[in-house]
């Protein structure tokens, strides 16, 4: 029998890319908040999926630093494995009558994220992600007090596609509203065929369990979006800003939940 969770798959399972959940994550994430322009979101969801009647066009983007192990915990001794940076963004959509969170967009720095994201539902694709680190000692970095200020970069194909600053005003009792909801994805592999079809679609949930959270520390921001020939920012691209948010977060992924299967869910 071929043992690992996912390719490849060999007769120790020890080469797999990933091990099996649960996976437990700790990190750090810069949320910056903004309405789009009208009918933005809506041109991103596919049917059966549904813009939310209040603030449809809001969006997040969001810069993440996290360590991440699996049950073993055997990749914090070996931190190449355990550490990644990511950015996204996140859109609201109504599905089966309720509201959901939905990633559209998503760049990360590591092989193993990218693939667990694509078994999540998350359209991963590599880029290169920075994001000030706020500073306990000395004065290398911000402080998390009112005045302290971060920036954020994402880059793919040797672009910039979006810089961010955010300056802590005081704190907050939440960091945001977009992405506050369970995410709603589409799992999709075409046909080997290449005939247009897909072998696999899937409309899935993916929450999260023991939740740890941090303060929430909220303030002006700001956001720059950049054109690629190889990405779509521009559609999202800010027409009024809301706000920026910044706090410390834990949890762990143990399952996801299959909600229909088809092209059309």
């Amino acid at each position: 029998m071929r043992g690992g969770f996912l390719f490849p798959r060999t007769e120790s399972g020890r080469a797999s890319l990933l091990p099996a959940p649960p996976w437990f994550y700790s990190g750090e994430m810069l949320t910056i908040e903004y309405e789009a322009a009208p009918g933005a979101v809506a041109s991103l969801l596919p049917p059966p999926l549904a813009p939310v009647a209040d603030r449809p066009d809001a969006v997040a983007a969001i810069w993440a630093e996290w360590q991440c192990c699996s049950a073993s915990g055997g990749e914090l001794l070996d931190p190449v494995r355990a550490q990644y940076k990511e950015c996204l963004l996140v859109v609201r959509c109504r599905y089966q009558g309720r509201d959901w969170s939905r990633c559209v967009f998503i760049w990360v720095d590591s092989d193993a994220s990218l693939v667990r994201g694509h078994f999540q539902g998350y359209p991963k694709k590599l880029g290169e992600i920075w994001m000030t680190r706020p500073a306990l000692i000395g004065t290398a970095g911000p402080k998390l007090a009112r005045g302290g200020t971060f920036g954020a970069t994402v880059a793919a194909g040797s672009r910039r596609l979006m810089e961010a600053r955010f300056t802590i005003s005081g704190e907050a009792e939440s960091p945001g509203f977009v992405n506050a909801h369970p995410m709603l994805h589409h799992r999709l592999m075409p046909r080997i065929e290449a005939d247009g079809g897909d072998a696999l679609h899937e409309i899935v949930s993916a929450a999260s369990s023991d939740v740890e959270l941090g303060p929430a520390y909220v303030g002006d921001a700001t956001l720059g979006v950049f054109a690629s020939p190889t990405e779509e920012l521009e559609t999202l691209a800010p027409a009024r800003m809301l706000g920026g948010f910044w706090r410390r977060v834990g949890f762990t992924f143990r399952r996801g939940r299959t909600l229909a299967t088809g092209a059309q869910g």
